[in-house]
């Protein structure tokens, strides 16, 4: 019995006793990776704070500002536009306006001498017709006017006009007395006469600027500037004489 009961060793492979015993693997989860990527719940960490982001208004929303503003402006003057042009349509409607026409009736010359240092004198009587065609505005001349006479660019006298008020459908008549001298103009009154002796006759320019208020039915509007301007041919320029006008063409225009 006793010889049955051995115990027989069992062959092993060299090469496994000779192994060494086996290390523990690396983990699954990579080195970089967040701990809650990992799926342990015992190591858990919060998220680092977010870090603060300056505002900076981008480029569609400054377009979107500018916009908005070209948009209220041209809304706006669109706005003045239409009212005024309703105010111009009741104006017209209503008071029927009419431009005013200046007409030169006739021109006396009281002296018109070269002296002794050739400074040339000159003095003018004009007559003017002054018609308010409207039958609802009238006119108020100002204080201020200017009115002169000019030769090719020269300016030989000048004047004003009085302060008057014309009514509806009125013709006014001026005598006004115009008066200047220029110096160095013994080339001027040269050029004067040789003009009357090859043509017949001195063209002239006679330029006024008068503010004028106008007066629509009861209501006095704000000063306005009425611009004449009359070119004259006469048939000459010597003193204590009468001038014959022999063409006089007058353009008229206003501003504020």
């Amino acid at each position: 019995m006793a010889d049955q009961l051995r115990i027989h060793p069992v062959n092993q492979d060299p090469a496994e006793e000779a192994a060494p015993p086996s290390k523990p693997t690396a983990p699954l989860v990579g080195r970089g990776s967040h701990p809650s990527e990992n799926g342990d719940p015992e190591r858990q960490y919060p998220p680092p704070p977010a870090r603060g982001i300056p505002y900076k208004p981008t480029k569609s929303r400054r377009c979107c500002t500018c916009k908005k503003c070209f948009c209220w402006t041209v809304s706006f003057v669109i706005l003045v536009i239409l009212i005024i042009g309703i105010l111009a349509a009741v104006v017209y409607f209503v008071f029927d306006p009419k431009v005013p026409k200046y007409s030169v009736d006739s021109m006396r010359i009281t002296e018109f001498n070269l002296g002794n240092d050739n400074s040339l004198s000159a003095a003018f009587n004009v007559n003017i017709t002054a018609r308010n065609p409207n039958k609802k505005i009238g006119i108020y001349y100002e204080g201020g006017s200017r009115l002169s006479v000019w030769y090719t660019g020269t300016k030989l006298c000048e004047g004003s006009l009085p302060k008057f008020y014309q009514g509806h459908r009125n013709t006014t008549v001026l005598s006004l007395t115009l008066t200047g001298q220029t110096r160095d103009a013994a080339g001027l009154l040269q050029s004067v006469r040789t003009t009357q002796q090859q043509t017949g006759s001195v063209p002239l320019n006679l330029r006024a600027r008068v503010p004028v208020k106008l007066k629509l039915g009861k209501l006095k509007l704000f000063k306005w500037k009425f611009l004449v301007r009359c070119r004259l041919n006469v048939d000459s320029l010597n003193a204590n004489n009468d001038i014959r006008i022999s063409n006089s063409r007058c353009r008229f225009r206003f501003r504020l």
